[in-house]
């Protein structure tokens, strides 16, 4: 037997790797990052993806304004990791990243420098405006392309898509040209979402709803002057709203036809209205009969307050006994002379009618309601455009509603929807009481109210003339543009499935989508109009236009040019140039036409196979791609739509900058790594609402350390390793098992890449690390590892399978961990980085399939973990110091036949392991003495720090060798 007083250090085979336990991503990521930007990493992936199949992911355009922010990071994230796990999987997968560059947010921006210097944005060459736009623009398209980059992402960054480019500009004008020539366009005054901050009109997908408490709500008296219901002359006719500011455009009253009314007298019931200079009550000669929806009799009298009773019913009938009824404007008597407000008041029946609140009778105002345009225009009744773009009243409007005075003693009219015009104690309410007419108003109801997400301010419905984009026109080649869209939205595939019914529940009941915006910075909606308001359809003038644009840019369509697009067949003077924008969703609507279309990116095709952004999308790029594309080119511009949630904060509130509860993914990089990030947007369930904190944060930095070690000890394990056994003897059982268990993971892995499921993607990869190799197979076989000879058989065959491990693990966390994974593969291959090698040029790995017995080695793990447990008790009290130390008694009905007791001892890594026959493991220690070498218990080892049998014979060897 070897010397005892030896120093037996160098005769172990410790694991010997360069890669640290400490990351140091923060340090480490730019350098990677400059490297793949130095070699043209992306270049390189195209060309060894080239000829294969391709996987299309068309990236939705953020916008360009300010600095990179969580959802950012996590949409970028998320694409960048559908394309990494495509390309892996073999597949040509290019991205091409794109900005929406157009719209109100930047020409907000640019016209706030004016505002500082007391400018006017009006007074300056629009040339010059929309210039210093683009400037401000490409300056945070540069901004956030780094910190892009800086998150891993790869993609074209040297050519990205912008909506603000020539060339897109002029193909978003050719694609609405096709719309022109099909005649799906029309001009028309219809109710928009307007925004009086932002003097321009909305698309639903730019407005939020806010839940409000304190709106403005009150129930306003309409004397009934005919009818043919003879109670009903004299009565009043009453009317609930919750925008006391459109009374005065009032043009009907709308009822239900089924709806059930009764009209109600409060004579001689102490019915009370409130004044500005107090309570005022009405003489008793007066009668005060009301007409209202029998369901809403009661909220109508508790709206009365004061604890009068209810009054006495002395009329009731359908709504459709109301025909014929005409009721007179509450402030005809203040302006008799006008024509206006001494027309009749129609009673209309309209479906839209309902009980749920109110009092079953509708104000009609044509300017300000879809419901009230549609039904008072079919009744000859047409909008009077009274609230100008800024929401006041317009300067010649009979009732000017000026609610104070200025320095010179002169009205001051605030926009209708401020507090202070509409509310109970404001002029419109005020002069209501005036008249009589107000029988109720109060500051307390509850409901959701539409915001401009730009502004935060309150939106309006005001009619305008406007562009609009019919939805149901029948189409030429069949169809109309909403049932097109439902049809594809049933073919679509949507992830998660209720991304199908979101979106066709708002297709199916849209209005026709209004193209047009009273702005500056934007593609201008490039028509020639009549004075009776149809367009020139020309092809040759349309090509004249897009030529021009796509040379020049926006600034292309000016007046001075209109004889030279209009050409020698048509008269300049008969035609007026349009002057509004695009709504910015058309522009990247069309951003299939011009990325996936146009060749310029040649790698790329259309129709994409996959859109993916967040959820609130379905009602902005999604559906407008859709439509846009819908009504060109008969189908959807993709297959597969795949929709993520929002972040909120640890506490599950959403973040904002006012609360101070918003996480900045650039000072996370800084602190602790892109990868970090990555680890956390692939961990979380993202097609739901999720949490991002300084906790869960700190949860993700334990996993991905999980991960380094796992990388750590493989690379240490293998030093030296150069493929191939002494012996070639049989491969063990307990490697078989796990390769079968690799195998079994390279499937799920698989189904989860296809799926875009990387939740379950990264938690398989995590768990297969901790639980399958750190806790279980690194666990049993270190001893293996550290103390066979280099000729043992089963170190070879353990290290064999350690190799298949690594280039299998190393591929598959490329997607997550893109930095770590280089860092580990230059590591191992440091030849591959001077060559300019990449872990990204790779492929899936070739991963054998191997069977194992699963149930066996199931009973096995099991029976293992009931003496991990049965031990640690024993390790507590010191007893024992490590399961070395421990002889095991396990359940004799426990253990798989065929497997023996130095198996057992092996894979418990206990001293001994015998049966007994009861239920329970029993642990004792054990009496044997220690092998200096490996630490173990045996029997053949005769005093402590002696060798065992193994130990003796390797470092025999060794010495031998030397």
């Amino acid at each position: 037997m070897s010397d005892q007083k030896r120093d037996l250090k160098d005769t172990v085979f410790l694991p010997k790797t360069a890669f640290p336990m400490k990351a140091g991503l923060p340090q480490k990521e730019p350098g990677i990052e400059a490297r793949w930007r130095e070699i043209d990493l992306y270049a390189k992936l195209r060309e060894a993806r080239s000829g294969r199949e391709k996987f299309i992911l068309h990236d939705g355009p953020p916008y360009a304004n300010g600095d990179m922010h969580i959802g950012h990071a996590l949409n970028h994230i998320l694409k960048d990791t559908v394309c990494r796990t495509q390309n892996l999987m073999g597949k040509d997968a290019p991205y091409v990243p794109g900005w929406d560059c157009h719209g109100l947010p930047i020409e907000w921006k640019v016209e706030e420098k004016y505002r500082k210097k007391k400018l006017d944005k009006n007074a300056v060459d629009p040339k010059e405006f929309r210039a210093e736009c683009r400037a401000y623009a490409q300056s945070w398209v540069d901004t956030q392309r780094e910190q892009l980059k800086r998150l891993g992402i790869m993609g074209d960054w040297d050519n990205p898509y912008l909506t603000m480019d020539f060339q897109a500009e002029g193909t978003i004008v050719s694609e609405l040209m096709k719309f022109a020539e099909a005649g799906n366009l029309y001009r028309g005054s219809k109710p928009v979402m307007w925004s009086p901050v932002e003097k321009t009109a909305l698309a639903e997908a730019e407005v939020e709803y806010e839940d409000l408490t304190d709106s403005p709500q009150i129930d306003v008296a309409f004397e009934i002057v005919e009818s043919p219901i003879e109670e009903l002359v004299g009565a009043y006719a009453v009317v609930w709203t919750t925008t006391p500011w459109t009374i005065p455009v009032n043009q009907a009253i709308a009822f239900g036809p089924e709806v059930e009314y009764v009209l109600v007298d409060f004579t001689n019931t102490g019915l009370a209205f409130v004044g500005d200079d107090g309570v005022r009550f009405f003489s008793d000669e007066n009668e005060y009969r009301f007409l209202i929806a029998n369901e809403l009799h009661e909220a109508f009298d508790a709206r009365l307050g004061h604890g009068w009773g209810r009054g006495q019913t002395v009329w009731s009938g359908k709504g459709s006994d109301l025909a014929g009824t005409i009721a007179k404007h509450p402030m005809a008597d203040r302006f008799p002379d006008s024509e206006f407000y001494t027309k009749p008041r129609p009673f209309l029946a309209g479906d839209f009618v309902t009980t749920d609140s109110g009092t079953g009778l509708v104000h009609m105002s044509p300017d300000h309601g879809e419901d009230d345009f549609d039904l008072c225009k079919a009744n000859g009744l047409n909008p009077v455009f009274a609230v100008m773009d800024d929401g006041r009243y317009r300067d010649d409007w009979e009732w000017l509603g000026a609610d104070d005075k200025d320095a010179d003693g002169k009205p001051r009219r605030r926009a209708v929807i401020n507090k202070p015009f509409n509310a109970p104690d404001g002029p419109i309410c005020s002069d209501l009481r005036e008249a009589g007419a107000l029988l109720s108003a109060s500051a307390d109801y509850a409901h959701s109210y539409p915001h401009s997400w730009r502004s935060k301010a309150k939106v309006i419905y005001r009619c305008t003339p406007q562009w609009f984009v019919p939805m149901d026109k029948d189409l030429t080649d069949g169809g109309t543009l909403r049932s097109r869209a439902m049809s594809e939205i049933e073919r679509v595939e949507f992830i998660p499935e209720k991304g199908q019914n979101r979106i066709g529940s708002m297709v199916e009941g849209r209005p026709d989508w209004v193209l047009s915006r009273q702005r500056a910075w934007g593609v201008p909606i490039t028509l020639f109009v009549k004075p009776d308001g149809t367009y020139l359809q020309d092809p040759a003038v349309n090509a004249r236009v897009v030529a021009a644009v796509t040379e020049e840019g926006v600034d292309a369509w000016e007046e001075a040019r209109k004889a030279e697009f209009l050409g020698p067949d048509h008269n300049p003077d008969e035609y007026e140039m349009v002057t509004d924008i695009l709504d910015v969703w058309f522009d990247s609507g069309c951003t299939h036409a011009f990325v996936l279309e146009s060749g310029r990116w040649p790698d790329l095709q259309w129709p994409a196979n996959l859109y993916l952004e967040g959820s609130d999308q379905h009602r902005g790029w999604f559906q407008s791609s859709l439509l846009q594309s819908c009504a060109t080119r008969g189908r959807a511009p993709y297959d597969q739509v795949l929709t993520h949630g929002f972040t909120m904060d640890k506490a599950g509130k959403k973040m904002s900058k006012s609360l101070g509860n918003t996480v900045s993914p650039i000072k996370i990089m800084e602190q602790t790594g892109a990868d970090i990030i990555r680890l956390w947007a692939l961990s979380v369930d993202f097609t739901e609402d999720h949490r991002i904190g300084d906790e869960i944060l700190k949860g993700v930095g334990d996993q991905y350390r999980r991960l380094r070690n796992t990388f750590r000890y493989l690379l240490g394990a293998l030093d030296g390793w150069i493929g191939d056994t002494s012996d070639g003897g049989e491969i063990p059982e307990l490697e078989l098992y796990v390769l079968s268990l690799l195998s079994e993971l390279d499937g799920k892995l698989r189904k989860a890449a296809d799926e875009y499921d990387f939740n379950t993607y990264t938690r398989l990869l995590v768990d297969f690390c901790n639980e399958d190799l750190s806790a279980f197979f690194f666990d049993i076989r270190k001893d293996t590892l550290y103390c066979d000879g280099p000729d043992s058989t089963t170190r070879n065959a353990y290290r064999t399978v350690l190799d298949l491990l690594f280039h299998a693990l190393v591929r598959y966390a490329a997607p997550v961990l893109v930095f770590t994974a280089e860092e580990v593969w230059q590591t191992r291959y440091p030849e591959d980085g001077e060559q300019e090698g990449s872990v990204h040029l790779l492929e899936w790995p070739s991963v054998p399939t191997v069977p194992a017995d699963a149930e066996k080695w199931a009973k096995l793990r099991a029976l293992r973990e009931r003496v991990t447990e049965a031990i640690e008790p024993l390790r507590r009290e010191k007893t024992i110091r490590s399961s070395n130390e421990a002889v095991v008694t396990v359940p004799a009905d426990a253990v798989p036949d065929g497997v023996t007791d130095e198996q057992l001892a092996e894979l418990f890594i206990t001293g001994a392991v015998t049966r007994g026959q009861g239920d329970d493991v029993i642990v004792a220690k054990s009496t044997d003495s220690k092998c200096g070498r490996c630490w173990r218990l045996l029997p053949d080892v005769p005093e402590d720090g002696a060798l065992c049998g193994r130990c003796d014979s390797v470092v025999s060897a060794l010495d031998a060798a030397e």
